[in-house]
């Protein structure tokens, strides 16, 4: 006998969308979440809520030309498979994209889920054809960002709950998979004492009882490692620099790896430990939810990216075109920050900032508040972060603005004025030159060729040392934890796998936990759009493969 058909392990977006296929097919599960029911929906609910879709009616609509021969290009192109554990991750990344190309939208929308009409262009690239990036803007932005998407599923999992087909049970927290004859049959873990932590706050780790509970099998959905910064370090890879001392992070303390590590130590391959992405543009939360809270501004491609000493970045490395290659570079650096430096026109049309807290108006769909993101001025959540941010500067002239950048930092190290002034003065000679050889302004006078940048992503090419434009802007960047991308070895059923390849009879996984399938469907980098989108994907293969397989 066992206590229930099904265990899954964690209440984000994998765990619930698994729990919601798994119901509708009339399975009894039980879903255990470490955190208090506030927190329900994990990640996701914090999330700008992007999703990758290829040949959408929202691309075609502004005029934008993709297929699914594009996207794979772009996706293999980014993800430079060259392992023998990279033989699940490459069929996962071959059925997300058809999945993304195909009935991904479809799905989303009969459960409610609508889409902001402008498309993002994120991760850019700036290289060949072949190599890294999107070519073409594919960043669908849902309507009611990451809790509109969470919505649905949370729904599906509650109204489960009322027919008796799933239970709850919150302040669960597993730490041990029991294992009988090879076969998973159950967990074991510590039931924590009561907590009205708000979402994202910490929340107490004091046990009041164990608990164990059977089941026929367990999907485990606990999600990466990004809030736990000595694991980030211990996997740190030297593709991407020295280790570094000081890090923001992008997601709450309960983000832990803690079942990563238990389901390895129960006999389960862990693959690609090694891959993760990781943000450079993040700045220190004027008003933090959980320790060390960083946000991420998402840059449109105009800012003078300067290193920590002022020297430019090189080139591709501009704002939005490649993550990771701008974190190996700055690991070379010597130093962990960057600035950008910007206008105010740059700002208040180029600044978006992640999450759904710092997205009112598209967080709460609010029409009226959109507008102003094609009108002049500021948004009210970057306005928040010039007012009070510890990151930025607001200046007149350059010898101000500099002065404030090592004033943030304590001269460590100094910003050299003449390197500064050289780099700003050298970039706006460029800008009443058509002809120009600085390859920045070509990528943004591209951009603008795009009528979604134009509108309301990527300002006019002006000087940064242009009096109607300013005050002058810098913002110190930090480096931002975010996302696993290896995890447990799954095949396409959301199978996990045994060193070796064989199948872990009774054991599941799905989402980040599984680098969103396979154990790294995103290879070595992300084209955006795609963690989430991951998550949704790979938590219905898992759900609809073990209620079929009971």
């Amino acid at each position: 006998m066992t206590d229930t058909d099904v265990v899954v392990v964690g209440s984000g977006l994998a765990g619930l969308v698994a729990t919601a296929e798994l119901a509708d097919a009339g399975r009894r599960v039980v879903l255990l979440e470490q955190e208090p029911e506030a927190s329900f929906g994990g990640q996701a609910w914090w999330s700008f809520g992007g999703l990758f879709l290829v040949d959408s009616p929202e691309q075609r609509r502004l005029r934008v030309r993709d297929s699914l021969e594009l996207a794979r290009q772009d996706w293999f192109g980014t993800a430079a498979f060259d392992r023998p554990e990279d033989h699940w991750p490459r069929q996962w990344a071959e059925a997300y994209l058809d999945f993304a190309a195909g009935e991904k939208r479809a799905w989303l929308r009969e459960q409610g889920v609508g889409f902001f009409p402008v498309v993002g262009w994120a991760e850019r690239g700036g290289y060949t054809a072949t190599g890294h990036g999107n070519s073409v803007p594919r960043f669908h932005i849902v309507w009611g960002t990451g809790p509109g998407l969470v919505e649905p599923f949370a729904r599906r999992v509650r109204a489960a709950v009322d027919r008796g087909l799933v239970e709850l049970r919150f302040r669960h927290r597993v730490t041990e998979l029991v294992v009988d004859g090879g076969t998973v049959t159950g967990v074991r873990g510590a039931v924590l004492e009561p907590s009205d932590a708000a979402r994202g706050e910490a929340s107490s780790r004091a046990e009041v009882a164990p608990f164990e509970l059977s089941a026929q099998a367990v999907v485990v959905t606990s999600g990466g490692i990004g809030g736990n910064h000595d694991l980030v370090r211990r996997n740190w890879p030297a593709r991407l620099g020295p280790v570094p001392q000081r890090l923001l992070s992008g997601v709450p303390a309960h983000v832990d790896g803690l079942m990563l590590e238990a389901t390895e130590k129960a006999g389960a391959n862990l693959v690609n430990r090694d891959r993760m992405w990781h943000y450079t543009e993040g700045i220190a939360n004027h008003s933090p939810v959980w320790a060390r809270h960083g946000i991420r501004i998402l840059p449109g491609p105009s800012s003078l990216w300067l290193d920590a000493t002022g020297r430019r970045l090189p080139v591709p490395l501009f704002p939005g075109f490649d993550t990771l290659g701008t974190l190996a570079h700055i690991g070379q650096t010597g130093h962990e920050h960057t600035w950008f430096v910007a206008t105010r026109k740059i700002v208040e049309k180029e600044f978006a900032l992640s999450g759904s807290e710092q997205n009112p108006d598209l967080t709460g769909r609010d029409v009226r508040l959109l507008l102003n993101r094609v009108r002049a001025g500021v948004s009210a959540p970057v306005q928040a972060f010039l007012d009070r941010g510890e990151d930025f500067v607001t200046a007149t002239t350059l010898p101000e603005l500099v002065a404030g950048m090592n004033r943030v930092t304590g001269g460590r190290p100094e910003v050299d004025l003449a390197t500064v002034e050289r780099e700003v003065l050298a970039r706006d000679r460029e800008v009443a030159n058509e002809f120009t050889k600085d390859l920045q302004l070509t990528a943004v006078r591209g951009a603008r060729s795009y009528l979604g940048d134009k509108l309301i992503r990527v300002a006019p090419p002006h000087r940064l040392l242009e009096p109607e434009a300013g005050p002058l802007i810098a913002v110190r960047l930090n480096l931002l934890t975010r996302k696993t991308l290896g995890g447990l070895e799954t095949d396409l059923s959301g199978r996990v796998l045994r060193p070796g390849g064989e199948v872990f009879p009774g054991l599941y996984a799905a989402g980040e936990v599984a680098g969103f399938g396979g154990g790294g469907m995103h290879g070595y980098r992300s084209l955006e759009g795609t963690f989430l989108g991951g998550c949704l994907f790979s938590g219905r293969v898992a759900g609809r493969a073990l209620a079929a397989a009971l």
